[in-house]
């Protein structure tokens, strides 16, 4: 005969196991968030891509004197993207540079205007996330190791605490082995990341994700290999797609090995002839328009779908190289137009693309889900 009590008693164990089924359910699903792994600062989930654009005032639109750029033609992205620097002197395309040019008042080195102040004030831009592009180049990596620019470090960390709760992902000496144009040298700029890393900790700087990137094409694994600051003060890895070569992109592999998230931080379409130099490519005009986005725009895309639980990021560059003093005699960029801003037949192809929903555009709730998964 069965007793009341055992009947009692079977039922609490019954409800105790399907308690902790439950449990471990939830805690597996957690778990299972980004492939069983502890994400990185400010991950999505996998088969999650935070859209940026970019990458200075003209570009990205959507302020009071800017109204013809990204966010004046497309739903606001997940973040938008600018830049600034630690050069102390010196000139570039007649702008002087005093350190932090771009931060908070506006410049133009040569590559469109740059104010981050003016964009994080606008009420377009308060659901976006914020990527810098700081550029510690041509000797400044030499001179941030040795403490030389730990009063930039300081003013840099201090605006980015003041804003709060918006995800930041730095990008610390951005296209490191960009030799021919930033000049880094491996023992300078790995001190020099380091450096601005622990004095950002040591500040109570949170609201930061260490953004490690690479160049485009000539990228190699030896050189990053030798270029690492290393896995405890590198958040992602980065690297730039410009042309379709980087649908091989060694820093694909790097990113899996060293189990790190990956943003493609510079993305723009650039087709390159015999002798290395850039065709004509004008999105404003309908028969190139066509032509990059079978050639280009779509292995672009087919990088981002083959690697789901790896690029987690991605910013596309809407500017007018061609237009640009800085960029008039390169011949990667002097024959570009790449805003998609100004293609009609892009645009229906862009949006068909990106409203996906494994696309993070700004939303009220886009902050809290960055910082809530960990």
């Amino acid at each position: 005969m069965v007793t009341p009590f055992f009947k009692v008693g079977i039922l609490v164990f019954l409800a105790g196991m399907l308690y902790a089924c439950n449990f471990q359910e939830a805690d597996n699903k957690a778990n299972n968030i980004n492939g069983g792994k502890r994400p990185a600062k400010f991950e999505p989930a996998d088969g999650k891509v935070i859209l940026f654009a970019g990458q200075e005032l003209e570009a990205i639109g959507g302020t009071e004197n800017y109204r013809d750029g990204y966010f004046d033609h497309y739903p606001a992205p997940g973040g938008f993207v600018q830049y600034t620097n630690f050069m102390k002197s010196g000139k570039s395309f007649g702008a002087v540079l005093h350190g932090l040019d771009g931060l908070t008042e506006l410049t133009d080195w040569g590559d469109g205007p740059e104010n981050m102040a003016i964009t994080i004030a606008d009420k377009d831009f308060k659901n976006s996330c914020l990527a810098i592009g700081l550029d510690i180049g041509n000797g400044n990596d030499s001179i941030t190791s040795t403490g030389g620019h730990d009063s930039l470090i300081n003013r840099l960390g201090n605006w980015i605490k003041g804003l709060d709760k918006r995800p930041v992902f730095l990008r610390v000496g951005y296209e490191f082995d960009g030799f021919e144009w930033n000049h880094y040298k491996k023992e300078f700029y790995i001190p020099a990341f380091r450096r601005i890393r622990k004095m950002l900790d040591s500040m109570g700087v949170t609201n930061v994700a260490y953004v490690w990137q690479s160049k485009a094409v000539g990228a190699n694994r030896k050189t990053f290999d030798e270029f690492y600051p290393g896995d405890e003060y590198v958040d992602w890895v980065a690297f730039s797609f410009f042309t379709t070569e980087e649908e091989n992109h060694p820093m694909i592999q790097f990113a899996k090995d060293h189990d790190k998230p990956l943003f493609i931080a510079e993305a723009s379409p650039v087709i390159l002839d015999a002798k290395g130099v850039s065709t004509h490519l004008d999105l404003t005009q309908n028969a190139d328009a066509a032509l990059a986005w079978k050639e280009w725009f779509i292995p672009f895309f087919r990088t981002v779908h083959s690697n789901p639980g790896i690029i987690k990021a991605i910013h596309y560059i809407n500017a007018p190289w061609k237009k640009r003093p800085m960029w008039k005699n390169n011949n990667f960029f002097k024959n570009i137009d790449a805003r998609i801003t100004e293609s009609d037949s892009i645009k229906v192809w862009w949006l068909k693309e990106t409203s996906q929903s494994q696309y993070l555009k700004a939303s009220d709730t886009l902050f809290n889900n960055l910082w809530n998964n960990k």
